[in-house]
């Protein structure tokens, strides 16, 4: 049995200590000059236990950032460049590193940063006939609803911010804020383009959040909870179904649920607008759909946190079917990441392999396929989880 390896809170307190004793010291240190005696307040304020509080929830939820955000967001891209590559017999990024003379400084890891620091470089225009206010909002509400994601989102039973009893439910919801924030982007853009891949999106992602929920319901009455935690206990326990266990297979959901694992799949790729789904913003169509008249940083942010989106999709894939962090000996966060990059790979193996479907392919699947096939997913989740009640399995 895996164990946890990283109590957030813990060390988000310790590190909350640290910087809160370093400000009292020099904030003291100030206040000992003349007429600057008014500082020693602000130290006092500092340790005010309501104030303490926050600040560790505030440190917790920064180290959350710079897990997911800053390393997973960076790995994520080189991966995917570097097996794309792989894919279509050629070599991918190679010499973006600071130093050229050694074999394994030629990966080609940094390039997702030469490419950050370029854009920083590039002017942000705003189109003169833009509505700015809805122009410079859309991008906000976009990556605010990812963030939202990742505070309800747990990597271990002691690695998450919130343990929400519905966190699934809080999920669900900041993934369904997405269509509106492309439409209000690809409507304040007073471009053509934009607006014909903004409808484009959010037609596809009301069209595929549908068939997700539905998997997902499968999970949850199997499990008989919506908290994230303990549906990863439910899946290393044998109470789901013990014939399972009393032949040594893991008992994940993807066994009972292989349905509504294939259907949840299909539907966070499309979700994700990655190939075969990234219509919504096919450059030889749409000259790059919504994000069209977006540039710079702008635009970067955007990108970036589309990629981070794929990193919640793949873990929600492995929380919800693979047994979260559930694994043998070694530490809950190490399985759970494990899970997350091999899901990852399915989506890169996928992208890479099939061509982008049309507008009316893309619609027909959600909405008559998906959709009746995730309806049949909860009916056999029912009797599954009946036949397990009375003994039957």
């Amino acid at each position: 049995m895996s164990f946890p390896l990283v109590n957030l809170f813990d060390v988000s307190f310790a590190i909350t200590d640290f910087l809160v004793w370093l400000a009292t010291v020099i904030l003291r240190a100030i206040a000992s000059v003349p007429l600057l005696g008014f500082i020693g307040y602000i130290a006092d304020f500092l340790n005010w236990e309501p104030v303490f509080s926050f600040l560790t929830w505030a440190v917790a939820a920064t180290l959350i950032l710079l897990w997911a955000a800053i390393l997973h967001l960076l790995i994520f891209i080189w991966v995917e460049r570097k097996v794309a590559a792989r894919l279509q017999d050629r070599r991918g990024p190679m010499l973006s590193q600071p130093l050229r003379r050694n074999w394994w400084k030629g990966t080609g890891f940094f390039q997702a940063i030469a490419d950050a620091l370029k854009l920083l470089q590039k002017e942000n225009i705003t189109p003169a006939d833009a509505d700015k206010r809805m122009f410079h909002l859309a991008p906000a509400l976009l990556i605010a609803s990812t963030l939202v994601i990742l505070v309800a989102l747990p990597f271990s039973e002691t690695f998450v911010i919130a343990n929400v009893p519905a966190g699934i439910l809080l999920i669900l919801a900041a993934f369904s804020l997405t269509p509106m924030a492309i439409l209000l982007a690809s409507w304040a853009q007073n471009n053509k383009y934009a607006l014909l891949g903004g409808m484009r999106a959010a037609a596809m992602m009301m069209s595929y959040e549908i068939p997700m929920i539905l998997a997902t319901i499968g999970v949850i009455i199997m499990a008989g909870t919506l908290n994230p935690i303990e549906i990863v206990q439910a899946q290393q326990t044998s109470s789901v179904i013990d014939v399972l266990a009393n032949i040594g297979i893991p008992n994940w959901f993807i066994i009972p649920q292989f349905l509504g694992f294939f259907i949840f799949l299909l539907a966070i790729i499309a979700e994700t607008e990655r190939v075969p789904f990234d219509l919504p913003e096919a450059e030889e169509e749409l000259v790059h759909g919504w994000l069209i008249e977006y540039g710079g940083m702008r635009y970067g942010m955007v990108f970036g946190f589309k990629w981070l989106r794929t990193f919640v999709g793949a873990a929600l894939v492995a929380l919800l079917f693979l047994g979260g962090w559930d694994g043998p000996f070694l530490p809950q966060e190490f399985w759970f990441v494990l899970k997350i990059y091999l899901v990852f790979f399915v989506f890169i193996w996928i992208s890479w392999s099939i061509p982008r479907l049309r507008i009316d392919q893309m619609m027909n699947l959600g909405w008559r396929k998906l959709i009746p096939l995730a309806l049949f997913n909860i009916l056999l989740a029912v009797l599954v989880a009946l036949a397990n009640s009375e003994g039957w399995i």
